[in-house]
């Protein structure tokens, strides 16, 4: 099951009081970034964000999934109604979050 437009926008406001968030379809689900930086999929109609340690303490209960079949889990954000809740999450797990790899051309 893809990604609803409708859930996309819906995430994509919630995230709208945080700097520098974008995104990109692959395959038919979303990739976030902040900053050129991956924070985030979209798959499913579900939020994934990256196992960084202020995620991982943010969210301490939150359970383990995988966006799509090979992947490595991420972590499921289930409280996506909070708007603050997302903004001060995403603002926490910049700094750790890797940088992006240059495509090869």
């Amino acid at each position: 099951m893809a990604t609803s437009k409708e859930y996309l926008e819906f995430i994509t406001e919630q995230l709208s009081e945080v700097d520098g968030i974008t995104y990109r379809q692959m395959m038919g689900e979303y990739v976030i970034y902040m900053n050129s930086k991956i924070a985030a999929y979209v798959c499913d109609d579900r939020l994934l964000v990256k196992p960084v340690p202020s995620a991982v303490h943010m969210m301490p209960e939150a359970s383990y999934e995988s966006p799509y079949a090979g992947a490595k889990e991420m972590i499921l954000v289930e409280n996506v109604d909070n708007k603050e809740f997302l903004k001060e999450l995403f603002e926490a797990m910049f700094d750790e979050l890797p940088e992006s790899k240059k495509r090869k051309k």
